[in-house]
């Protein structure tokens, strides 16, 4: 909400919410009557705290309340995680969103993420963007000591292994494990199978050509609305979900999106849209093109529910490794049977359509080569046989090998952690071996988190557990609720920090939407205390809420006590 106007002078039409609720409070409140009364009566006859810099002092009070109940509810819960990542605000400036991962111990362990604001970030370096964390952690009070893990995008910057920003903090404290982000990584494992193949590159060019055709004009818009119930969509490289929503109007509504474009192919003047009008309908009537949509629809509808989930606060490292399993798994299953599969599927589509569902064998170019030893590859005659080759498994092949390549690192810090779930199926010998490996990861300095030998005693006399397929959080919850944190404490530190770690830098993503509300346009010059004030009250809104109106006044009361000479 913008709490400023045009101007700071009362009952003027264009002085902005702050002093219109001023203005509506003085009806009905007697103390704020009396109030706007004296300040009406003459220019600096009275203190009105009405101006800008109270408005920016106040929501500095309200902001700074709720970092200090965060700061001691991380105290409390000992170990955290940082999530951080960068983009750029109207006004050019580089702005690093700073969010802290605890798992609380109020009542029920539960996971919590916690905004700590936005810094502006001068440089883009791992160097700069490291101190600049440091600093603000030093600015709260927060030992970085008790840092368990760190997760990042996939820029260079931040996770770089000898320059980025999880290398300069491992090493200060080699406990703070990087976790790559889930969700960037599924969107970058898309985006290498959408590069693999030209017939892939193709399609979504057609895609696009198809989207700026009908939406460059309100009239042939109108055409679409006629025939389309699932309107289409743009796509973008950074939110490869737009991908997903662009095929689905296609997927199940080619042959109306066919009628919509030879109508505009007969009622336009312009000979251009005409052509392009006509090419696109006689794409989209293609057998090729149905077969297209029918496997890239199937594979990033496999993708996406993963990455729903991935974006959750709440998940854990354990459940996210497990979904990547289940992912590739069924990746790898699609690739047997797939082709078949969107063969059946674009053979119905081009039912609807009314046109033949058959490949156009293309007249093979015969070139020139330069002698070699290695005899070319045999050309492939059928057309069909030759999509599969060249599309089908090149797509799904490059998916499966990039989502292994990109997720290996959330494995080995899962292998390490994994103990603490696998310990019932373990034989003594390897119980141990792995709970000493844990112990080692866990120090730093001669410091010890857990006593590896110690951890493999409770767990040997561990009591049954409810279930076999517990997860972190449930594992932790089940000694919570037994009370049997003091009896396993080696147990209980250990599940807290592996629940700590975060596997998505989902929470810095929704901080930049609230930063888009707060600094807009018309608010581009806003001071950045004031900007970063804002989004600690709006984005930790559940916190503020449980704030005292009275703690607020009395902070606010203290800064602006005044000595008055008699």
């Amino acid at each position: 909400m913008a709490f400023r106007g045009s101007t700071d002078t009362l009952h003027k039409p264009d002085n902005g919410n702050f002093l219109k609720e001023v203005e509506l409070m003085a009806k009905f409140d007697p103390v704020m009557k009396q109030h706007v009364s004296r300040v009406e009566s003459g220019p600096g006859s009275h203190v009105h705290y009405l101006g800008k810099t109270i408005q920016n002092e106040l929501i500095d009070s309200i902001s700074s309340k709720i970092i200090e109940h965060i700061v001691t509810e991380i105290k409390i819960s000992k170990y955290f995680s940082i999530i951080l990542d960068c983009t750029p605000d109207l006004s050019h400036k580089e702005q690093l969103s700073v969010i802290v991962r605890i798992v609380s111990q109020e009542d029920i362990p539960q996971v919590k993420e916690h905004f700590l604001g936005f810094l502006v970030a001068a440089q883009s370096t791992g160097e700069h963007l490291s101190s600049l964390i440091l600093k603000r952690l030093e600015e709260l009070n927060i030992p970085f000591e008790d840092c368990r893990g760190q997760s990042y995008d996939n820029g260079a910057n931040m996770k770089g292994k000898n320059k980025g920003v999880q290398a300069k903090l491992l090493q200060l404290n080699s406990r703070a494990f990087y976790v790559p982000c889930g969700a960037h990584t599924l969107n970058l494992v898309v985006a290498d199978a959408a590069k693999s193949s030209p017939d892939a590159l193709g399609y979504f060019g057609h895609l696009t050509k198809l989207f700026k055709l009908f939406s460059a004009s309100t009239q042939r818009w109108d055409v679409l609305l006629k025939y389309a119930k699932i309107t289409l969509k743009s796509w973008a490289e950074t939110r490869w979900e737009s991908r997903v929503k662009s095929i689905e109007a296609v997927r199940y509504q080619a042959g109306q999106i066919r009628e919509a474009l030879l109508e505009v192919r007969e009622k336009t003047a312009d000979p251009v849209v005409r052509v392009e009008a006509q090419s696109l309908a006689e794409e989209i009537g293609s057998y090729r093109f149905c077969i297209c949509t029918a496997i890239w629809y199937d594979i990033l509808c496999k993708i996406q529910h993963v990455s729903k989930l991935m974006q959750s606060p709440s998940m854990q490292l354990d459940v996210a490794v497990n979904l990547l399993k289940k992912t590739r798994d069924s990746l790898t299953s699609y690739r047997n049977t797939g082709f078949s599969d969107a063969q059946t599927i674009a053979k119905e589509m081009c039912e609807e359509m009314n046109v033949e569902a058959e490949l156009k064998q293309k007249r093979l170019r015969t070139t020139k080569t330069h002698f070699g030893y290695e005899s070319p590859d045999e050309p492939i005659q059928d057309a069909l046989r030759k999509l599969e080759t060249t599309f089908f498994y090149v797509v799904v092949d490059t998916a499966i090998s990039s989502l292994d390549e990109r997720f290996q690192n959330l494995g080995e810090v899962n292998n390490t952690f994994g103990v603490l779930l696998d310990f019932p199926n373990l034989a003594e010998e390897d119980l141990l071996q792995k709970c000493q490996t844990l112990s080692t990861a866990l120090t730093h300095d001669s410091q010890l988190d857990i006593d590896g030998i110690e951890l493999a005693r409770e767990m040997q006399n561990f009591p049954p557990l409810p279930s076999k397929n517990m997860t972190n959080m449930e594992l932790l919850t089940f000694l919570h609720v037994k009370k049997l944190a003091e009896m396993y404490p080696n147990m209980w530190v250990a599940l807290r920090i592996s629940a700590t770690l975060p596997v998505t830098v989902a929470a810095a993503e929704r901080s930049f939407s609230k930063l888009k509300l707060i600094k807009t346009y018309l608010r581009s010059t806003m001071m950045q205390e004031r900007l970063s004030g804002l989004a600690i009250i709006s984005i930790n809104h559940v916190v503020s809420n449980q704030l005292s109106y009275d703690d607020v006044v009395d902070d606010f009361a203290s800064r602006k006590c005044r000595k008055v000479k008699l």
